[in-house]
């Protein structure tokens, strides 16, 4: 049953992926609708498989490749629900990919690691705080691309850009900031509950994560205030928000590579 919900999933992320990619500079733009559609049935193959994959008797398997699946989800969700308010058209086809392979990676990739999360609350609260920030963030990130097609493509003065599904360079910049302020506010919030949740957040097992998750609040702080007082734009913008994107990245999940990956092999 998980190997049906996998494929099921995957094909219907792809074939959204498909529909939306399609026609995409033309006048009409692509079918949305179909593309929606099809993503939506895909998500609920998608959670029906991590259901079972995750929640595993006794305890919970949180290996690099669910996370990453469930990060995935929780993206593509929000992409959905937010579909019809903001100027995502561009960017869902890149996230429906992305879901594609990460829920074929959980499902054919043989890698576990066991948790106890219901034994301690403030561990879930921390987790769940951390996997929300991470989301935010990278839709944040997926933005800055976004900002920065646009802005080559009115650089190149085409007429092609007119009469395409491409939103206006400044309500995506807006959109972008206002999710970098969501998740930086989420990841100071994540980081103050390890510290009050965890016994020490500077061990081994957590220490790196620390140091890099830290590094990265740091990063989008000075992104913000530079924004806010000496009105940073455009490239800026876009450097730092994938500098503090893949801090975070190393630090949800370098160790998880290297000992599920290197140290198991």
């Amino acid at each position: 049953m998980n190997t049906l919900f996998a494929i099921s999933a995957a094909l219907l992320y792809a074939l959204a992926a498909a529909v939306l990619i399609g026609r995409f500079v033309h006048q009409d733009g692509p079918n949305k609708r179909l593309g929606l559609s099809l993503a939506g049935v895909g998500a609920i193959a998608h959670i029906a498989f991590l259901t079972n994959v995750i929640i595993v008797a006794p305890g919970q398997d949180m290996s690099v490749t669910n996370v990453l699946s469930l990060v995935s989800w929780i993206i593509t969700i929000s992409m959905l629900v937010f579909a019809r308010a903001i100027p995502n058209l561009i960017l869902l086809p890149v996230v429906f990919g992305f879901a594609s392979l990460t829920v074929l990676a959980s499902q054919f990739i043989p890698v576990s690691y066991i948790m106890h999360i219901e034994l301690q609350p403030g561990l879930v609260i921390h987790i769940s705080l951390s996997l929300f920030a991470y989301c935010t963030l990278v839709i944040a990130f997926l933005y800055a691309l976004q900002m920065s097609y646009i802005t080559y493509r009115l650089k190149q003065k085409g007429a092609a850009l007119l009469h395409s599904s491409l939103p206006p360079l400044m309500l995506v910049e807006n959109i972008l900031f206002k999710l970098l302020l969501a998740g930086t506010s989420l990841l100071t919030v994540s980081l103050i509950s390890g510290f009050v949740f965890l016994e020490d957040m500077f061990n081994k097992t957590y220490a790196h994560k620390t140091v890099l998750s830290a590094a990265a609040l740091v990063v989008f702080l000075i992104l913000l205030i530079g924004q806010k007082l000496r009105g940073w734009r455009g490239k800026q913008v876009i450097a730092l928000t994938v500098l503090g994107v893949a801090l975070l990245s190393l630090a949800y999940f370098g160790s998880k590579l290297v000992r599920e990956f290197l140290l198991s092999a």
